[in-house]
């Protein structure tokens, strides 16, 4: 049997999406096992657009979450978290509290009004979709989910290139991670040895620098079955940041707000540390390009999202 060399190999983990193609937007939803997963992030950038973000800085109280949600419509996609809750809440998954169980779901979501329709975007049901889809098989990739309308090299206001979904898994010495990316900035997609994978290739020198204001978001959650405190996920979080920085140029500039999540289940030992920054270095690069590559062939293909 092919290995699943995606994001759903960490065991555990699911992944949904709800994609309309003609409006070329969509959402991600990204379960984690019913006990939760300790998690942080890291945003970068002045126009991040997420949901439940504070909730996961070192200091704040709440240490585990229950789901991620990765969606497309500016501000109303986040919206589609709610779904999400509502699916956890009838499974009785969530943070215990006197009355309740409280799923906790952070979001975060890229600008993609421009691509396809604005009056149709993410909202509670697509969410709620894109949970109840949530399964263990390899993610589909490209242009699916919150991956629908995200393009890449949009830095000459003209010419941008589909940017997608993807998602790898990664292993050495024993250690594992998983990532999924949400391919959507102002600059250039590099390959592997600094080439061209996406965009245009001639970088802000060029003549016709004409950025869109809010137009330019990526999206990464890194999982690792390996235990990790809280503060341990934001350092790798940030480790995340500095790996986008490696695969897409420019990054991080005036008109990217960039999320990064890092999520441990916690179901194996702590990994020697500098390995695993390297691997969540490795797998977000990793599926930066995939989204890219696998967003080229959905479209040369018959519209169907690819499996590894």
């Amino acid at each position: 049997m092919t290995p699943n060399l995606t994001l759903t190999g960490i065991p555990g983990v699911r992944v949904g999406h709800w994609t309309h193609a003609q409006a070329r937007t969509g959402c991600t939803a990204i379960l984690l096992p019913p006990a939760g997963a300790v998690a942080s992030a890291s945003f970068l950038g002045p126009s991040p657009g997420t949901r439940e973000g504070v909730l996961l800085a070192p200091e704040k109280k709440v240490e585990r979450i229950h789901a991620l949600l990765l969606t497309g419509g500016s501000a109303f996609g986040l919206a589609a978290a709610s779904g999400v809750v509502r699916v956890l809440e009838e499974r009785g998954v969530g943070h215990e509290t006197p009355w309740a169980r409280v799923p906790i779901v952070p979001a975060a979501v890229i600008y993609d009004l421009g691509v396809g329709r604005v009056d149709i975007r993410p909202g509670d049901a697509e969410g709620e979709q894109a949970a109840r889809a949530a399964s263990s098989d390899p993610v589909p990739r490209g242009l699916v989910g919150a991956g629908t309308g995200a393009t890449a090299g949009k830095y000459l206001g003209r010419g941008a290139v589909p940017g997608g979904l993807g998602s790898v898994l990664l292993e050495r010495h024993g250690v594992r991670v998983g990532a999924l990316a949400v391919v959507n900035p102002i600059g250039d997609v590099l390959d592997e040895q600094g080439g061209v994978l996406a965009g245009p290739g001639v970088g802000p020198g060029a003549a016709a620098f004409t950025p869109g204001d809010a137009e330019n978001t990526t999206l990464v959650a890194v999982v690792t079955e390996h235990a990790l405190s809280k503060a341990e996920c934001r350092r790798l979080a940030d480790a995340a940041q500095a790996a986008l920085a490696r695969v897409i140029h420019p990054s991080h500039t005036f008109w990217d707000g960039d999320s990064a999540f890092m999520v441990s289940t916690g179901a194996l030992p702590a990994a020697d540390p500098l390995l695993l920054g390297a691997l969540v270095q490795e797998a977000v690069c990793a599926a930066v390009r995939d989204a890219v590559r696998c967003s080229a062939e959905f479209r040369g293909g018959e519209g169907t999202s690819r499996h590894p």
